[in-house]
């Protein structure tokens, strides 16, 4: 089993930490390492039965699956700041390996569209199929790169004191452009109106959980420019990921716990004195972060007179969850070799109508599935075949509310029963069968599935509505001043995915802004560190 963290029981952690990370996730690892880097005694406290949050891997009848880390831009590139972040915090130790030079492929009815590694070739493939918009195109990946270049100005509040970030907010439009506060669709109806074109340029809005009339178009360019340069893998797993941070932790004092679950945060007089666990016990620091999501941090952990004080419950009206997901992960009998796989994401769409497939879909589970994400992890591991020889693993993703599961919520994991499970049978039968028409080789082949819902979600992360991305991304959570990683109680902060973006990247870039606006006046401490850090091993 892969597991990582140590069993939290009363006694096994200290009586008092400089920091108190409630969360375990990328964000929550990330600021932790970071500031045992700085000097502090970290405690993470993680609920679930191993470490990583959506970077965690698990394993069933001789399979392994990741469960969130499917792919990963730009880690690759030594010098990039994704890569540098997580040499930082990992001390080098964690490796990448390279997808396909086709990372993503975008199926949409019996047509397929490829994006291949470098913003060239993908320019090249797109004007190949719609040549007739080669100039709509150019416009398209210059106001992509245009937008990413501006993310750094756009986010530089989350980094700085809330009062300072204020003032900030009221000159921001002045440093940033205009398309970073319009929508998807908005924006590339502008350049174009090919829906076949829109359609495949927005074929990743899985990757952030909006069809593009919803989403933020700065998500969709966040996303887009992140694979330009291909994806990646973590070699040997994505529990790696966690596997790798938590020894930085560790030597410096602290300590990473696992089936710790908290139950509130700790205010006297307005300022943070540490957590109350679910067992009564008691772990006292002066500074808490909370890993765990806006909506559960202001709406259960925090106590309710400091979320009454702070406007909270009016706060949480203004956002909404993101989307739950329906999940199968399917064992194959045979190596990816044998077996054809590919190390390229499929998605698969039965038109271009993005938006109304989803409309209909969520209106009607037993309609047409809008959308397909389709991962091979055993053939993105180049470790995988030493440890599962003649083995496969495939995950076959789309949407699923939370509503339609919500009758068995009350009930166990595991336990829920027949009406549930075969519920769950249906989905899995119609992802598979989407699999088999993308992959036919592999009927006949399968040795083990299971289907993850909402509810697995709601079990194993604590989203009390299933979602995976934290808050919806579309425009009116950027308008949010108060998605900050300082909040107005002493000593609490925010960080993780509701700080920057979603994904395993956004999350990261959340740790980091969280760490910077914690030292305050000595934020450049944190900047200075990932850009001069060298690993221990390689001469100083």
């Amino acid at each position: 089993m892969k597991r990582t963290g140590k069993r939290y029981r009363p006694g096994r952690a200290a009586a008092q930490y400089d920091v108190i990370v409630i969360g375990s996730g990328i964000g929550g690892l990330c600021c932790a390492a970071l500031l045992t880097r700085l000097g502090r005694k970290v405690c993470v406290l993680e609920q679930h039965y191993t470490a990583g949050g959506f970077t965690h891997s698990y394993e069933r009848e001789g399979y392994e699956w990741d469960v969130g880390v499917h792919y990963i831009g730009e880690v690759h590139k030594p010098h990039a700041p994704l890569r540098r972040i997580f040499d930082v915090i990992s001390d080098g130790k964690l490796e990448w390996a390279p997808m396909d030079a086709v990372y993503d492929r975008i199926i949409i009815g019996d047509k397929h569209y490829d994006f291949i590694a470098g913003r060239e070739n993908l320019m090249a493939e797109l004007k190949r199929h719609f040549p007739a918009e080669e100039e709509a195109i150019d416009r398209y990946f210059a106001l992509v790169a245009k937008v990413s270049r501006s993310m750094q100005a756009y986010f530089a509040g989350q980094a700085m004191p809330p009062r300072l970030a204020r003032l900030y907010e009221k000159v921001r439009p002045l440093r940033v452009p205009r398309e970073c506060f319009m929508s998807t669709r908005e924006v590339l109806e502008g350049l174009t109106q090919n829906q076949d074109l829109i359609a495949v340029l927005t074929g990743q809005w899985g990757d952030y959980g909006l069809p593009p009339r919803d989403a933020a178009f700065i998500m969709h360019a966040a996303v887009t420019k992140h694979y330009f340069a291909g994806g990646n893998y973590p070699v040997g797993g994505s529990w790696k990921i966690a596997d790798t941070i938590i020894p930085v932790i560790r030597a410096g004092g602290g300590e990473v716990f696992t089936y710790a679950r908290v139950k509130q945060i700790l205010v006297e007089d307005g300022r943070v004195g540490g957590v109350e666990m679910e067992d009564g016990s008691r772990i006292a620091a002066r500074s808490v972060v909370s890993s765990a999501g806006a909506r559960l941090t202001f709406e259960r952990l925090l106590p309710q007179a400091e979320r009454a004080r702070h406007g909270y419950p009016r706060k949480l009206r203004e956002v909404k969850p993101s989307s739950g997901h329906l999940c199968i992960y399917a064992g194959f009998r045979g190596s990816a070799q044998e077996l054809g796989l590919p190390r390229t994401n499929l998605w698969v769409y039965p038109d271009a109508d993005h938006e109304g497939n989803t409309e209909r879909f969520l209106a009607d589970p037993q309609g047409t599935l809008p959308m397909l994400y389709i991962s091979f992890p055993s053939a993105k591991d180049p470790d995988w075949d030493k440890n599962y020889p003649g083995k496969s693993t495939v995950e076959v993703i789309t949407l699923g509310r939370y509503e339609w599961f919500e009758q068995w919520a009350k009930e166990t994991w595991n336990q829920r029963g027949a009406d549930y499970e075969a519920l769950k049978a249906q989905f899995t039968e119609r992802l598979l069968e989407g699999l088999y028409r993308q992959m036919p080789q592999l009927r006949g082949k399968l040795d083990y599935v299971e289907l993850s819902t909402p509810l697995s979600t709601e079990y194993f992360g604590m989203y009390d509505r299933g979602e995976i991305y934290g808050l919806d991304h579309d425009l009116r959570r950027f308008e949010q001043k108060w998605l900050h990683p300082v909040t107005p109680v002493k000593g609490l902060y925010l960080t993780g995915q509701d700080v920057v973006t979603a994904g395993v990247g956004g999350a990261l870039l959340g740790g980091v802004m969280t760490t910077a606006a914690m030292m305050g006046g000595k934020a450049g401490q944190v900047f200075k560190l990932l850009k001069q850090w060298q690993p221990a091993s390689r001469p100083q």
